[in-house]
């Protein structure tokens, strides 16, 4: 059995820290981004402006604070689907399409070839059978439980750096986020079709520590440690990185693309002009239709720019599914893997050139838009006030920032007015890359984000991990298994915030996190 851990890349990814800097000073020759709003006139610029300032009055709840997706919130009993719902103002054509996306989100994707043609095509490497698998009821993923089980909803990405002059123009010109592992490609694939044997298994340990919090509390913090056994098409490239990422939430995804870029462009900072300490940067991709410049939203370390991307290089890297915008039907398979390039795939060539065919994609992207944000719990309650009050009071809007209203001009590929459409919502997040600290640290560059660079996560949602998920686990790799640990782990520009949470009473502490269970 042959292990290898995590950190042997050191160098390499060091490397990659002075590329990503330089692609950092590049970025604003190159692109044109809007400074301002198009869909709004001076009058409504200045409402919405009004609207979405931070709140200083914590007295009372903000008015729609309980409706965290605008109008689109569902209000539904809280159940353990309630990640489930479908938004709120769905026209009858628009619910047909979002049941018909559950079901293929859902669908159990089987070996090629099958009797069921309309369903084989699976791998032929995978690290599951359906997107439903990973996001479990449209919640967040976890870690494996228990020593060699299948990882599931947790994957490890493969990458290197740029290492020769062509392959930094690439980074720098945005056409590659990083580069792939020779022989085990951008996913380490833990399992396989019959006859073909899997890349290896996820190893991961913990060493602990303990952190001693105002008034004498303590916190135990577990850190991963992780690695590949079982290797099955010899070594891996001694530059690649490991970068573990469960599964996030599926809730409140076509509200984000919704919000503009100009308003997410206004919170970035990557000179500190401010002085505030706090460098949000945007992550600058293409998009992977147009292949145009575009504002990165979506991922870990906001790698895709639309839903639409994200499905597809889900369905490609996760499932081993191609479709129109990743129509390779061997998926993550190298030509080191040459067994896996001969395995039968699951292209029909009566329903297209695709094993998903249109309209598989569109209406698996429909679905994962239209996800509703479940509404508030609690919002007037003092407890959960004098918690936001703390949330304020610590820092955290200064990357958590708690509002926006979406683009009045949104069409769907229907020509309708778009259901996420000039909405008020409440996503308490920036959506830009930020060092998180060493800590947080995978060492693998994601384009212009360093190996400590994190997009800030939403937090619409997070108070009912468990009712959905049944258990917790947060952050990129769902180390953190509270949300005191999620916040004790935070560091870099996050750090000043972690430590004034760390110094609170233990009452405030308990209030804060109150704040963030209503979410």
């Amino acid at each position: 059995m042959t292990a290898l851990p995590a950190n042997r890349a050191l160098l390499p990814a060091l490397a990659a820290v002075f590329l990503v800097f330089s692609i950092t000073l590049a970025v604003a020759d190159i692109l044109d981004f809007p400074s301002n709003r198009s869909d709004l006139s001076t009058e409504e610029l200045k409402r919405v402006r009004d609207v979405t300032r931070a709140t200083s009055n914590f007295l009372k709840a903000e008015p729609y604070e309980t409706m965290q997706g605008g109008g689109l919130t569902a209000i539904d009993k809280v159940t353990r689907d309630i990640f489930s719902q479908p938004s709120a103002r769905l026209d009858q054509e628009q619910g047909q399409d979002f049941h018909l996306g559950n079901a293929l989100f859902r669908k159990l994707w089987v070996s090629a070839p099958s009797s069921t043609q309309a369903s084989d095509g699976l791998g032929p490497l995978f690290n599951a059978r359906s997107c439903q698998s990973c996001h479990i009821r449209d919640g967040r993923g976890h870690p494996p439980e228990e020593a060699g089980a299948a990882a599931t909803s947790m994957v490890l990405r493969l990458a290197r750096p740029a290492v020769t002059p062509e392959e930094e123009q690439a980074v720098k010109n945005f056409h590659a986020l990083n580069f792939p592992d020779s022989t085990y490609g951008a996913q380490l694939q833990d399992l396989a079709v019959p006859g073909l044997a899997a890349e290896g298994k996820v190893t991961v340990s913990y060493s602990e520590e303990t952190v001693t919090l105002a008034g004498g509390e303590t916190v135990t913090l577990r850190k991963p440690h992780y690695g590949v056994s079982d290797l099955a098409y010899g070594p891996m490239d001694v530059s690649t990185t490991l970068s573990a990422r469960i599964a996030p939430p599926m809730i409140g995804l076509g509200l984000i693309e919704a919000i503009p870029d100009a308003d997410i462009l206004a919170n970035a900072d990557p000179d500190d002009k401010k002085g505030t300490g706090i460098r949000g940067r945007p992550a600058i991709v293409r998009d992977h239709r147009t292949g145009e410049i575009a504002l990165g939203r979506f991922g870990w370390k906001a790698q895709n720019a639309t839903v639409r991307d994200q499905v597809a290089d889900a369905f490609s890297a996760d499932i081993g599914i191609s479709t129109p915008d990743r129509p390779n039907p061997y998926g993550d398979c190298t030509a080191k893997e040459p067994r896996c390039l001969t395995m039968p795939n699951g292209v029909q060539k009566r329903l297209g050139d695709t094993e998903a065919p249109d309209p598989v994609l569109p209406l698996v992207t429909f679905y994962s838009e239209n996800l509703a944000l479940p509404a508030r719990r609690s919002t007037s309650q003092p407890a959960v006030l004098h918690g936001k009050d703390m949330f304020y009071r610590s820092g955290c809007t200064a990357c958590h920032t708690p509002k926006f209203v979406t683009r009045d001009d949104l069409k769907g590929s229907d020509g309708k007015v778009s259901p996420q459409a000039f909405q008020l919502i409440w996503p308490y997040s920036d959506f830009l890359l930020h060092d998180m600290g060493e800590g947080l640290s995978d060492g693998q560059q994601v384009g212009v984000a360093s190996g400590r660079d994190w997009r800030t996560p939403p937090l619409w949602g997070i108070g009912l991990t468990q009712t959905v998920s049944g258990r917790q686990a947060y952050l990129h790799d769902g180390r953190a298994r509270t949300l005191t640990e999620a916040i004790l782990w935070h560091g870099g520009e996050a750090e000043e915030a972690r430590n004034a949470f760390a110094g609170l009473s233990k009452d405030d502490r308990q209030a804060l996190i109150n704040f963030l269970e209503s979410l």
